[in-house]
């Protein structure tokens, strides 16, 4: 069978962790996968039991951090060689910024027939400076000449990547959304909902906001504090706001909510505390949060594809959102979500302070949302689109992969929404005869 090594920057919580996993494990036993990752930062939560959950262990390349060091990257970069030459993949596909760039160079030294690589987000803009934001748009132009092929995850993140930032021809990007076992987000939610409710002491006519993500400038906290100070202003109803996660920016963000005389409780002493605004640090059981809260909230300056907006609409949740990166390709205006100019306080706000004040538009919405995502980013369908690309760039690759891979085992990826399942034999697409 073809060998692949998954190559991940690191096991923090988020979308690319489930990518990987859920890909490792059901394109088994038609591929044989290794997932690599480097170490996560010290401020980020863990996601190795996603890997756990489904019984897939890593092997970790000790010194590959997300941040630009040599005296770490050359030492990882060899790592990576090394672990090439072991494993002697027929893909190596990498997933995220540090991970594409040794994980490619290291595949292309090697001879790895095929490698390619899956943007989840992009650093082009509100990451870093405009110099070392060039640089690193440049560095992705010459690897992106290099590669079999660039994973998109949504169409806007493809016209982003070939129309304006130029990282290379659209012909050369390949759209695959992501996947997730969004089970746990449908099932049982009424004793999630109680659970949550009673843990953090949610009155039944209270309502509940949640944002959920890392703590970084990139996620905008501020926005979401300013638009929660001016709807508690501006309705009766009680209103109890939510974050949940950690990271770099927590001080700044409990320094934001004193500056705005927000009264606020941390995940320390949040027990029989019914402030207006919780930090509760990361929360493994995420889909309780979905659960129990009535609206999900994102401020982002730049996104991938949101998974936290995903796993909301699985959850029958509306949502108010920033409209940046590929939100838009993930929620359906209007009837999944209320969208917003990034950085405009005033119309979040007033997004907010809509569906706070109107139970049946947020259960319209609601209801719109689990039918919006529950084939579009299941794992299934992620599984087979991956399958097919595989299958594709392996039988172009190299003769002896067209006796490996006959023709009847080859997926057309023109198939649609209504694709056969992994090893269904399909018509040969032209292109391969």
């Amino acid at each position: 069978m073809p060998r692949i090594l998954r190559i991940t920057n690191r096991l923090n919580l988020g979308g690319p962790t489930y990518n990987v996993g859920l890909l490792s494990k059901h394109l088994a036993p038609t591929y044989e996968t290794l997932v690599v990752a480097g170490m996560k930062d010290e401020s980020e939560a863990s996601s190795e039991f996603i890997l756990d959950n489904l019984g897939i262990t890593p092997r970790y390349v000790s010194k590959m951090f997300r941040a630009v060091n040599p005296f770490n990257d050359i030492p990882a970069y060899r790592e990576i060689k090394k672990i090439i030459k072991e494993y002697k993949p027929d893909i190596v596909h990498t997933h995220a910024a540090k991970a594409g760039a040794l994980g490619r160079l290291a595949a292309k030294e090697c001879g790895v027939p095929v490698f390619l690589h899956t943007f989840h987000g992009h650093v082009f803009h509100s990451y870093f400076n405009p110099i070392k934001t060039r640089l690193f748009l440049e560095i992705e132009r010459a690897l992106a000449k290099v590669s079999s092929k660039i994973i998109a995850i949504s169409e806007k993140q493809k016209h982003e990547l070939a129309n304006i930032y130029k990282v290379c021809p659209s012909d050369k990007i390949e759209v695959v959304p992501l996947g997730f076992d969004l089970s746990r987000f449908t099932d049982d939610r009424t004793n999630k909902r109680i659970e949550f409710r009673q843990q953090y002491q949610i009155k039944d006519d209270e309502v509940a906001i949640a944002i959920v993500g890392r703590l970084v400038p990139v996620k905008n906290h501020g926005l979401f504090l300013e638009s929660i100070k001016e709807v508690v202003k501006n309705t009766d109803k009680k209103v109890r706001a939510f974050i949940v996660g950690d990271g770099e920016e927590k001080e700044q963000i409990l320094q934001k909510a004193k500056e705005l005389n927000l009264d606020f409780a941390t995940h320390e002493n949040c027990q029989n505390n019914s402030a207006t605004l919780t930090f509760t640090s990361w929360i493994t059981e995420v889909e309780n949060v979905y659960a129990g809260v009535d609206i999900v909230a994102l401020s982002s300056l730049n996104e991938g594809t949101p998974v936290s907006l995903i796993e909301a609409q699985a959850s029958n949740r509306p949502i108010v959102t920033t409209e940046v990166g590929g939100v838009a390709d993930v929620v359906q205006r209007d009837k999944t979500a209320l969208l917003s100019n990034s950085g405009d306080v005033d119309a979040f706000a007033a997004n907010l302070l809509r569906l706070v004040n109107d139970p049946n538009l947020r259960e319209t919405m609601g209801k719109n949302s689990a039918r919006h995502v529950t084939y579009k980013y299941s794992y299934q369908r992620l599984a087979n689109d991956m399958n097919s690309l595989y299958r594709r760039l392996l039988y172009q690759a190299a003769p002896h992969y067209r006796e490996i891979l006959s023709p009847q085992m080859v997926l057309d990826h023109r198939v649609g929404a209504g694709r056969a399942p992994l090893g269904y034999a399909t018509k040969v697409p032209a292109i391969y005869k």
